[in-house]
């Protein structure tokens, strides 16, 4: 009797446990799907001397893609955005997470350029707005600026496939 109460909170951490180790860890609840995109005006990579808001996609449906040139994930995403962006499907933009002007502008060179434009967030505060826990993240944003999909580490051809292109062709109607 003395070891039936250690056993049974044993067997209930256990439960749980056992039950945390099915999870997808790319899968992370997010408090703004469905809430309004952080509003933000940026610095356009490119043309340094422009901004980006995300209010100028209002009506358009579209992807918000958070990278670095650090980020070795990022790059093994790069030719699944790039193959996205060739079906012209959804516009991509970039966000080029805590990395400075010119690593970014290289990596671009080196990779390829998926995106309809990309912003700069220097010093990380619009990735705080948007809950990011590191790079890669997406956020696929509807034509009211609310965001309805957040994909935490790489996108691969899977999610687009099974969740992005359907998402938004639905979003599309």
């Amino acid at each position: 009797m003395k070891f039936a109460l250690p056993l049974g909170i044993f067997l209930i951490l256990s439960a749980f446990l056992t039950a945390g180790l099915g999870l997808d860890p790319h899968v992370v609840p997010s408090p703004l799907i469905d809430r309004p995109a952080p509003a933000f005006h940026l610095t356009q990579l490119h043309e340094p001397d422009k901004e980006f808001a995300p209010s100028e996609m209002l009506g358009r449906v579209w992807l918000l893609n958070v990278w670095a040139s650090w980020c070795v994930s990022c790059r093994a995403e790069h030719a699944v955005l790039s193959a996205l962006s060739r079906t012209g499907v959804v516009p991509i933009y970039g966000l080029a997470y805590k990395d400075s002007r010119e690593s970014s502008l290289a990596f671009l060179r080196s990779f390829g350029n998926p995106y309809v434009l990309t912003i700069q967030d220097i010093d990380g505060r619009i990735g705080i707005d948007y809950g990011v826990y590191g790079v890669p993240e997406s956020y696929l944003i509807d034509k009211a600026g609310v965001i309805r999909f957040k994909q935490i580490g790489p996108i691969t051809l899977n999610v687009v496939e099974t969740i992005i292109l359907p998402m938004v062709e639905r979003l599309n109607r």
